[in-house]
């Protein structure tokens, strides 16, 4: 379920569905540089582990809607906490990042 959740096309999804229901092509279009196979897989995944729920309108095209469920929304708590770490934190990230790249280009000459 891990693999799921925490993959970044997902954290994407459920993050842009916190705002309330999208269709396929909306999500695509927001999301920007994600291929649709991805999008496609991403979303089954999520319907499967029962984060998102599947509305299909039937209409001409068909209407599919994707919505979080309870368990897709209650997932935001975490997810929402991870972001912020992420935020307070990126300067050391990077600041280790520098550190490491440094030590290595040093160990390649040598």
């Amino acid at each position: 379920m891990l693999d799921h959740i925490g993959d970044k096309w997902a954290i994407l999804v459920i993050r842009m569905l916190s705002d309330g229901p999208l269709r396929f092509s909306e999500l695509k279009r927001d999301i920007g540089s994600v291929s649709q196979k991805m999008l496609t897989s991403t979303l089954r995944n999520l319907e499967r582990d029962g984060f998102v729920t599947r509305h299909v309108t039937p209409s001409i095209p068909p209407r599919v809607d994707y919505e979080l469920t309870a368990m897709g929304r209650d997932v935001m708590v975490p997810l929402n906490a991870l972001a912020e770490w992420a935020l307070r934190n990126r300067a050391r990230v990077e600041r280790s990042r520098r550190s490491f790249d440094t030590k290595r280009a040093r160990a390649t000459k040598e």
